[in-house]
């Protein structure tokens, strides 16, 4: 359930019916089961991916990362899961698309951004080239 008992009843004084709301969070749900299904395509095959995410240890702006996997899933319009790198993961909250190649939502996939959780705790986006980030 997308929206919780208060929400669901001001929507409903405001005019929309049990089937409207259930229409609304069915399309919030399948948009966000898209969301999943793209990003994760855009991280296979990939061995190498960068990011924006700031690292200690790091000499560069946009760190590059030796990729294991990306498993994501959907719980109601939320988008879960979990990222592996060669030498550790974190848990992943929020997944969305960025930037495709001809800037509309058919292109392929340039920049992806996920909230990446604890050790993290901010939104990194990733990219298959350093130029992408820049």
């Amino acid at each position: 359930m997308l929206f919780d008992q208060r929400t669901r009843a001001a929507l409903r004084e405001a005019g929309l019916s049990q089937d409207d709301l259930r229409e609304v969070e069915q399309a919030a749900s399948d948009r966000a089961a898209e969301d999943a299904e793209r990003v994760e395509s855009f991280f296979d095959g990939l061995d190498v991916v960068y990011s924006d995410m700031d690292l200690t240890h790091s000499r560069d702006d946009h760190p590059e990362h030796d990729l294991e996997y990306v498993d994501l899933f959907t719980h109601s319009e939320d988008v879960r899961g979990f990222i592996r790198f060669a030498s550790w993961g974190v848990y992943v909250e929020g997944a969305r698309v960025l930037e495709t190649t001809d800037g509309e939502s058919a292109g392929e996939v340039r920049v992806v951004e996920l909230t990446l959780g604890p050790t993290v705790n901010d939104r990194v986006r990733f990219a298959r080239e350093r130029s992408a980030l820049e």
